[in-house]
This record gives C-alpha cells, structure tokens and sequence, in this order.
C-alpha cells in the first residue's frame, strides 16, 4: 500500500513487466476518489465517478419518498434533471502532498503525554489553515504515518455537491448473502455511478481516467488506486496483544449482539425489514471482518512470525541506539492504559450513541458551541475553522432518519454503556437517572427535532445560547452528559494517545535508521497505491479460479434466499453473453476503505471496481500474504453489458466511452 510520493516503480515494473512512470501515477492519482470510507475514480471529464453500490446506498436511502422501496427498485438517472442529490457526501481528488514532518516535529520535541497531544494538535491545524484557508473548494489534512514517524499534507479538491447518476437493484448487489461475503466466486453486481457537481453543473474532470471494458485475462498485470482505512502491521507486540486480548474479543461481542436485536426487530414488519436491511448487512460485515482480524492474531504461527518480526527488529534498534528499549516500554503502558480506559472510552466517547444519527447532530452542535469560543490552535481535533464551515454545511442538508431504528442504536447502547461500566458508575446514573434504557432511547429517538436540517442549522447559527436554551431533549442530554465523555477523552489523550504517538515517533526513528523506508506504512484512509496480477489461489487444496461469467451467475441462482436472482436479471439475463467476466480476484493488497477503488490494466484504464477480499485478505490488517490474500472486482465487463442490454442507459454507456 504505497504512498503516491514513494511508489518503487523500480520495483514494480520489474516485478510485472510494465513500464509505469510518475506521469502515469499523476494521472491516476489525479483521477482517484476519496468518497470518505470509500474509494471511487472518476470515469468523465463531466464528473462521473464510479464506486460500489453498497457505498452510496445511504445516498439511495436518503433520496427515497414516504413507501418507495428505492433501494430495492435501483436508481437510473437518464437525464441531468433526474440525478438525486447524496445529501452529506463530498469528493475528494488528491492534488499533492509535502512533507511537514521537520516542522511538526519540532512543535512537539520535547513534550509528553497531554502536553505532546496538544502541541501537535495546535501545529497541524495551523498547517492545514495555511494549506488551504477557509476555500471550501478544497481541504488540507496533515496524515500521521509511521506511527508520527512522518507527517506530510495532502491538499485535496473537494466537491461538496454529489449526486447519484446509477444503482443496481440491491438483489443484483447482494446475490450470495452473508455466505458469500469474503469469498470467491462472487457474482455481486456491486458498481454505481455519482456525479460531482461544481456551481450546480456538472465538475470538469480533464484528468478522468479511462473506461476499458475489455475481457479480464489470468495473469494480467493490474493496480488498484484506493483509500484503505486501517491497518496494523507495523504495530508493537504490545499494541497487538491489545487489539487480540481486549479490542477485537468486545467488538465481536457487541457486533453479535446488535446483529441479533437488527434481525429481531426487521423481523416485526416489512417496514422495519426496509429500515434494518443496509445497516444488518453492514453489521454483519464488520463482525466477520472482526472475527477475521481476531483469527489471524489468534493463529499460533502468525502471532509467531509477528513475534519473531519484532524481536529481531528490536535487537537491531537497541543495538544501535539503547534508549529504543524506553520507546519500547513506554508504548508497553500506554497499552496497558488502553486496556484500563477502553470501556469507558468506548461507551461514552468513540462509540457514544451506538450509530444514532440524531446523537452524532447533537454532539457536534454541543462540541462546535464549546469549541468555537476557543483560540484555533486549543480546540479538539476537528473543530478548526475550516472543518466547522464543512460541518454547517453537512448539518443543512436533508436526510432520512428512521426514529424506530434510532430508537433501536439509542437503547442498545445505554444497555450496553450500563452492561459495562455498572448500574452505580456515576456516568450511568447521570445518563439514566432512574429511566430505563427502553425509555430513555425511545424518549429521545421521538422527542428529537434534530431531524429537521433547519432546526440543526439554527442551532449551529446560533451557538452556546441556542444550544443552552434549547429543548430539545438529544441536545439536553449531550449538554448534560458531554463532560463525563470528555473527561474520558482527556485521559485518553493522557495516558494513551500522547504516549503511544511519541513512543511511535522513536520507533518509526528507530526503524528507519535499521531498514530505512522499505515498508509502506501503515494504511491511514489517505490514497495508497497497490500491484499485481489477476489470480486465483489455492484454498486448503481447492483451487480457486481467477474470475467468474455471466454463466456462473446462473448456475449458481436456486431460487432460495441468499440465491435469489433481482427480478431484472431474471426476467432480461438471456440478452446476457455467458462468457461475460462477471467479476475478479487480484493479488492486490488491500483492506476495509478500499471498496469502489478502480481496478487498472497497464495503460491506466479502469477495468474494475474492487467491492471485496477473500477471507484470507482479513488477516491483511496484520500482514499480507501474496499466496493467499485477494482483492475482487467486478468487471467493467459486465457493467457495461448490464447498462446496455438489462438497464437500457445507452446515454450513461456513451459517457463512459467517451461518446
């Protein structure tokens, strides 16, 4: 997962024959996407961009009116007219990236702890204002990669008018269920199209990439341009011993759960199922791709090759610099205290409304109150100047929010919250008082007007007297409850974060003085470059083939859930060519963020959208395995088959081919 400013095309070509050079990696970076969670790229020099239906499916939701099943139905938007605004989503093209490391360095040398969090916090933020300002056509973000090893600026252009151009119908995308998620073959028809807009017309995107849906061959050199969000790989023992014996074990746990009260509750009516079927799979995917994490930890010969990584590294540093063991033992309590303080951090502050978009509305008005009246440099991370005008302009726009599923998030996690902490912590009894989780959920699910983009506007317009004033029953249960969370964030910054960032400044210091940067560093959401080639593998003996056909679809449908053919598919698929590659498996590295990411042929050209791994791949937060570990894509292929002969958009197909 390679930074753009350190790509080894030495190395790359001469592993796969090609002949990319920087202006090749300027072009696609140029014409890569960062949806926010998601990756995408776009296709015209009108703004389309291509990325997974399963990425915009909140922008379907959100555009659906009172009984339409729009999720269900798909979106086909033959004119500019009927194009549907994604309320909340924004673009982001990667113009450059300067490396700031000397100067957030300096900022910080010296300081610990709380005082080290806040230092860097007051650096970035001021390179960030003086990258880009208060210009809302464009964002800056200082990114932190080798654990504070290095800082460098990205400067993004940012649409913030998005609209959706296509969606399959969610059947054609959810083909294979939960059984098939991280597995191949696949036949999930996972691609849509948006369309960034800029000043109410269609963006101007000269640098798009191209559109080639020509067959995918095995063994055919291919790059994946993606934002992938996390990985762990250069991680501590300590770190990883952290995730393996407390982070991953809770989140599995509270996945679980939630997928059950999700299942029980879609369960009660056809209405509920509609509301429940996004985020039920979303849940589901999170906790198989948790349980797959924690596998690979818990594999005896991976934790090995991990602890064998570690040690060797550790008597290199040492050896050349003694004062590394501190760095060593420092990360070593900074985990300790992670363990200490997770609970707490997780129910009143990372993980604080368990998903209730109501609650997130409510915190960010409270917090943008308090945080204005401070000095830039002083506020919490995210409060900037630059980030509050984004965050109004997010808050005005409209959304569908279902309150019996806010009510849902809300209970299940001030059970979970009390489940936790206990019934007499002081948090709990500020929280609940002597009202029941039940009621206390369903009360502010109902009684919120936070739903309403105009009341969250003039709250946010009007700042610490509005919200004090307010009575709103959300925005009086942040206002009530906020400071227990932000004591909690404090100490976390204290005890965890501060030390662990300095502790990883020394480390990545130390690694870099033994190997020197040959290993990319650890995913961070930011625009990461992969190679390699189309393949398949070999599954416990079973060899698994590289792609799948249009054929393989139909051979595969017997009619019983998860198996189920879409209604368009059933009643067109014989205008389909058999021999149609349907979808791929690549050895590219890649992780959760990189869905939508455009696959490319040695010329550059889009002939994919990665949507998935195999199992395997999930150990890919830790590792990365080549003779295992798969990225899948659907084709270009097919995508343009389906518009053509079962969608009937010839309009969106001459686009894509430059008509």
């Amino acid at each position: 997962m390679w930074m753009y400013d350190a790509v080894p095309l030495a190395q790359v070509n001469a592993a796969l024959g090609t002949a990319i050079d920087q202006a090749w990696l300027d072009k696609v970076r140029l014409g890569s996407v960062n949806l926010g969670g998601c990756s995408a790229s776009l296709v015209s020099d009108q703004g389309l961009i291509l990325t997974n239906q399963h990425c915009i499916r909140s922008c379907v939701q959100a555009n659906a009116r009172p009984g339409q099943d729009l999720l269900s139905d798909g979106v086909r938007a033959k004119t500019r007219e009927e194009e549907l605004r994604c309320p909340g989503s924004t673009a982001s093209v990667l113009l450059s990236i300067t490396d700031v490391t000397e100067r957030v360095m300096a900022a910080t040398a010296g300081k610990s702890g709380g005082d080290f969090s806040r230092a860097l916090t007051a650096e970035t933020t001021a390179i960030e204002r003086e990258g880009c300002g208060d210009d809302a056509a464009h964002r800056c973000q200082v990114v932190r990669f080798y654990a504070g090893g290095q800082y460098k600026l990205y400067r993004y252009r940012r649409y913030s008018d998005v609209r959706l151009v296509y969606a399959p119908e969610h059947q054609a995308v959810i083909f294979g269920g939960d059984p098939d998620n991280f597995n191949f073959p696949r036949f999930a028809l996972d691609a849509a199209f948006l369309r960034a807009y800029d000043g109410d017309r269609p963006a101007e995107t000269p640098n798009h990439l191209h559109w080639n849906p020509a067959p995918i061959q095995d063994g055919q050199p291919v790059f994946v341009s993606g934002n992938p969000g996390s990985t762990q790989r250069l991680q501590t023992i300590a770190e990883l011993r952290q995730d393996r014996d407390f982070g991953l074990p809770a989140n599995i746990k509270r996945l679980s759960e939630l997928r059950g009260r999700l299942i029980f509750f879609a369960g009660l009516s056809d209405e509920n199922a509609r509301m429940t079927r996004d985020v039920l799979r979303g849940t589901e995917n999170n906790l198989k791709r948790s349980y797959g994490m924690h596998r690979a930890l818990a594999d005896t010969a991976t934790w090995a090759r991990l602890e064998a990584a570690e040690a060797e590294f550790r008597a290199a540093a040492v050896a050349r610099d003694p004062s590394v063991g501190a760095a060593f033992d420092e990360m070593a309590r900074s985990q300790a205290a992670q363990a200490r303080l997770l609970d707490r951090y997780s129910f009143l502050e990372s993980g604080a409304g368990g998903g209730s978009a109501l609650y997130g509305y409510a915190r960010q008005l409270v917090r943008a109150a308090a945080e204005r009246a401070k000095p830039e440099g002083e506020r919490l991370p995210g409060y900037s100047d630059a980030a509050l005008a984004a965050m109004g302009r997010t808050l005005a726009q409209a959304r569908n929010i279902d309150r019996p599923l806010e009510s849902l998030y809300l209970q299940f996690w001030l059970n979970k919250t009390r489940e936790a902490l206990g019934t007499d912590a002081p948090a709990v009894q500020a929280m609940l008082g002597r009202q029941s989780p039940e009621a206390l959920g369903e009360a502010l699910a109902e009684g919120s007007t936070l739903a309403d983009p105009a009341a969250r506007t003039a709250l946010f317009q009007g700042g610490m007297e509005a919200i004090r004033a307010s009575q709103d029953p959300m925005i009086r249960f942040v206002l009530a409850n906020d400071a227990a969370a932000r004591d909690v964030a404090q100490a976390w910054r204290a005890e965890v974060s501060g030390p662990s960032g300095r502790a990883g400044e020394a480390l990545a210091r130390a690694r870099f003085a033994v190997y020197g940067a040959v290993d990319a560093p650890d995913a961070t959401g930011t625009l990461r470059f992969s190679y390699g080639r189309v393949a398949g593998w070999n599954d416990n003996g079973r060899e698994v083939p590289s792609r799948t056909t249009v054929a393989g679809l139909y051979e595969r449908a017997t009619g019983a859930v998860p198996f189920v053919l879409s209604e368009d598919l059933q009643a067109r698929g014989e205008r389909l060519d058999r021999d149609t590659v349907f979808t791929v498996a690549t050895t590219n590295d890649i992780v959760g963020g990189n869905s939508g990411s455009p696959l490319l042929n040695a010329d550059g050209e889009v002939i994919a959208a990665v949507f998935d791994g195999n199992l395997p791949s999930l150990g890919g937060a830790y590792l990365y395995d080549g003779s295992a570990n798969r990225a899948v894509a659907v084709s270009a292929q097919i995508v343009t088959e389906v518009l053509t002969k079962i969608y009937d958009m010839p309009g969106l197909v001459a686009e894509l081919e430059g008509r």
